[in-house]
């Protein structure tokens, strides 16, 4: 792609913003991350920054962290909430998974009538 006036004057004019707004930033951070004689953060000025979320709250008790690890550690597999068969694909209700094409699903039926029915089904288009 060429580099057109217009986003060279973009990019210059996004620079001398940063450069502007650089103190503003600095100061801002630095006021952030000071910390006062406490050694806690002056939180009044970070909630317009961040999110302050009390120490409590996050903590969490030794149940709540016994059945969290109960949770995970089930067997490894998925829980299905449909059967399917491996062979044909085909779920309970004789529908194909949503990942596969209609070109795939269309041939997989095919094979499925042809052994069921013995009969070739005589395909569309030029014979050459």
């Amino acid at each position: 792609m060429a580099k057109s006036l217009r986003s060279k004057w973009k990019r210059k004019m996004r620079a001398e913003k940063r450069k502007k707004n650089a103190p503003k930033e600095l100061a801002r951070l630095k006021q952030a991350l000071s910390l006062d004689k406490k050694g806690e953060a002056d939180m009044s000025d970070l909630q317009d920054i961040a999110t302050v979320v009390p120490a409590d709250k996050i903590t969490k008790t030794d149940a709540e962290m016994v059945e969290i690890k109960e949770e995970e550690e089930d067997d490894g597999k998925m829980d299905m909430d449909k059967k399917r068969s491996k062979k044909t694909l085909l779920d309970e209700n004789g529908q194909y998974p949503v990942w596969m094409s209609q070109r795939q699903a269309k041939k997989l039926k095919a094979k499925r009538v042809t052994k069921k029915t013995g009969k070739v089904k005589q395909k569309k288009g030029i014979a050459w």
